[in-house]
């Protein structure tokens, strides 16, 4: 068995060795964490490429028989170490990525049969017979702008006296992928596709995911649709089939975002369906916030762009604006729809679960946030997982609260609280206090959303559990499919749960590299000296963690989104006035440290200013000094110049 591992190529006198790019290859099928520190190879010479080479300094794609066959086969003058391909180079953003992606064990494309098999079924899928015909219904999408495949689309029509008709249209991704077909077995095993910065790594090949299953405008395509009959906020209706549809638009978060600040108009016939839409959104959205149990939590996630070398251009801030929030709002409708239906017919399927939180972990969140002065709800004794779960969505609320006074206070010109007001500390101690959500044939409700029966249904272009409830639901409605075998969802829902949490480490790591080849170019323009503002948003007993940079975007009822850059700052770096080491402690509730000889503090959430010490973009890591006056980076910057 072989197996493979990103390097770069380098040459040592006479003889050419490649440097393993990543201390231990992440799990992946066929793989071995024992890994010597420079693989020797042959020659420079690609493999199966008519001689071609590769350069000193390329990253490569090394080819090594199993660690237990290594030595054996070496004195065989057997197998030995092959280039497969060049990747890069190491000061590309783009490529390091994709060195990050194979390392962790992703194919970077399908095997032939799988590809050759969605080629065929793009060319057809099931018979259209026996579905309702909605392409005369006026529908519409809102995605990213950089959308490629449209899993969703809504429609929306008012009835009068609060009442009205949604209906919600997702790929009938079904109708293309067999049970049991390669296309089926390849997207179970991918479980997900993942969406590292600048790349993808689908679930299902292009000619499905971007073509065939993809909702795009103009374009005849197979859905499956939930129609919902909703007055104010409460589901008096639903009904689910198998449908023919055809977008009309395919509108943005942007663009809508702009329509509903008044900035722009909404000319076109889905005017009016689109704030139909709007206000059903808003009314599921308010009666959700006051559900028992559901958490309220407003976080900023990172995006980046990139320039046609491979290197980011930029980073910006996906933030849970009104445009979002009405998508979430009527695909959380459909899902709890989908999942009340099938738990009602007893039809097998993975549900979207999360569990209620431990109470000892509640208890230690709050007395996290009171040891930062964060007003908290009373803490009974004895709590019960359910109290624990009220007792977090009240603490998430009172966050919220203390979060918008805290950005005011920032906007008065209080210079000791940064601009976010500390919301990526405190929302990380929310987080860490929850339970991870998972897929289970086992319906226990999701605590976050303080639903009582939820799956995933509304995506299956990119996760494999949707493909499962919708074969579920559609056998439960004599739609042509099969339910999912009730002993095979366990297995399949930790398979698909483990999946997820790997998919998750490794867009969080390529976010590091991206966000490292970001900041280096921007010192390399602006000089390594450069003073920054920033907040502290995490704590060990070696250091702080501090987000720090320009501020990528900013929402008025949030303050500032979230800064573009992380580091770490290590205790054993700070000097006190007169350059002397300081002893750091941390405390009990791991939320401040303190030094004894300065009595200074470095508290989560609080804002700091700092300038980078060292990059290394490959590792994605940022080292960070502390400016040794209390004056804010801006303003050295404009005493500076």
């Amino acid at each position: 068995m072989i197996w493979t591992v990103p390097a770069i190529l380098q040459r040592k006198g006479r003889f050419w060795v490649a440097e393993p790019m990543f201390a231990a290859p992440a799990r992946g099928e066929g793989r071995d964490r024992r890994l010597a520190a420079r693989l020797p190879l042959p020659s420079n010479r690609i493999a199966g490429k008519g001689g071609a080479a590769a350069r000193e300094g390329d990253i490569v794609l090394v080819q090594l028989p199993k660690a237990r066959h290594r030595r054996a086969d070496a004195r065989r003058g057997g197998a030995r170490p092959e280039l497969l391909r060049v990747i890069g180079r190491p000061e590309v953003a783009s490529d390091v990525i994709e060195a990050l992606m194979l390392n962790a064990g992703l194919r970077r494309g399908f095997p032939g049969s799988v590809e050759e098999e969605a080629r065929q079924a793009s060319r057809g899928g099931r018979a259209r017979s026996g579905r309702r015909d909605l392409r005369e219904l006026l529908t519409f999408t809102i995605d990213p702008r950089s959308a490629k495949d449209f899993d969703d689309a809504i429609s929306a029509q008012r009835l009068g006296g609060g009442v009205a008709r949604i209906w919600v249209h997702i790929a009938d991704v079904a109708a293309y992928v067999t049970e049991g077909s390669a296309l089926d077995e390849e997207a179970r095993r991918r479980a997900l596709s993942v969406y590292p910065p600048g790349a993808v790594e689908p679930m299902l090949p292009p000619a499905l995911s971007e073509q065939a299953c993809s909702l795009i405008p103009g374009e005849d395509r197979l859905a499956v649709t939930v129609e919902m009959t909703i007055e104010g906020a409460a589901l008096r209706s639903s009904s689910f089939y198998r449908s023919v549809i055809r977008s009309d638009a395919r509108l943005d978060y942007d663009r809508v975002d702009r329509i509903f600040a008044g900035s722009e108009r909404a000319e076109g016939p889905w005017a009016e369906p689109l704030q139909t839409a709007r206000e059903v959104a808003a009314a599921l959205r308010a009666q959700r916030e006051q559900r028992a149990g559901a958490i309220t939590l407003n976080a900023a996630e990172p995006e980046f762009s990139f320039d046609a070398t491979g290197q980011v251009t930029e980073i910006t801030a996906r933030i849970q604006t009104e445009s979002h929030s009405l998508i979430e709002q009527l695909m959380i409708a459909a899902n709890e729809a989908v999942a009340q239906h099938l738990q009602q017919r007893r039809v097998p399927c993975l549900y979207r679960v999360h569990e209620q939180p431990k109470p000892e972990r509640v208890e230690a969140l709050i007395d996290q946030l009171a040891s930062l002065n964060v007003p908290t709800p009373p803490l009974a004794e004895g709590l019960s997982p359910s109290q624990a779960g009220d007792l977090i969505a009240d603490a998430s609320r009172l966050v919220e609260a203390h979060l918008r006074g805290a950005v005011a206070r920032a906007r008065a010109g209080d210079r000791s609280i940064p601009a976010s007001g500390g919301r990526l500390a405190l929302s990380a101690l929310l987080l860490r206090a929850l339970q991870q959500a998972a897929y289970s044939p086992r319906n226990i409700g999701h605590a976050g959303l303080g639903s009582t029966c939820y799956c995933h249904f509304t995506s299956p272009i990119r996760r494999y559990p949707d493909i499962i409830c919708h074969r579920a639901l559609l056998s439960s409605i004599g739609a042509g499919e099969q339910a999912p075998q009730a002993s095979s969802l366990t297995e399949l829902g930790v398979w698909v749960s483990e999946r997820e949490r790997e998919a998750m480490g490794i867009e969080r790591d390529a976010g590091g590299v991206a966000r490292a080849f970001a900041l280096q170019s921007l010192l390399l323009e602006e000089g390594f000296d450069q003073p920054f503002d920033g907040e502290i948003v995490g704590l060990i007993s070696a250091g702080a963690f501090a987000a720090f940079g320009p501020t990528v975007r900013s929402a008025p009822e949030l303050g500032a989104a979230a800064p573009a850059f992380e580091g770490m700052l290590p205790v054993r770096t700070l000097r006190s006035a007169d350059g002397e080491r300081d002893w750091w402690t941390l405390n009990e509730q791991g939320t401040v440290l303190s030094g004894e000889r300065t009595g200074r503090t470095l508290r989560l959430g609080s804002a700091v200013s700092v300038r980078v010490a060292r990059v290394e973009p490959i590792r994605g890591r940022v080292d960070l000094m502390m400016l040794s006056a209390e004056m804010p980076a801006a303003d050295r910057r404009a005493l500076r110049c």
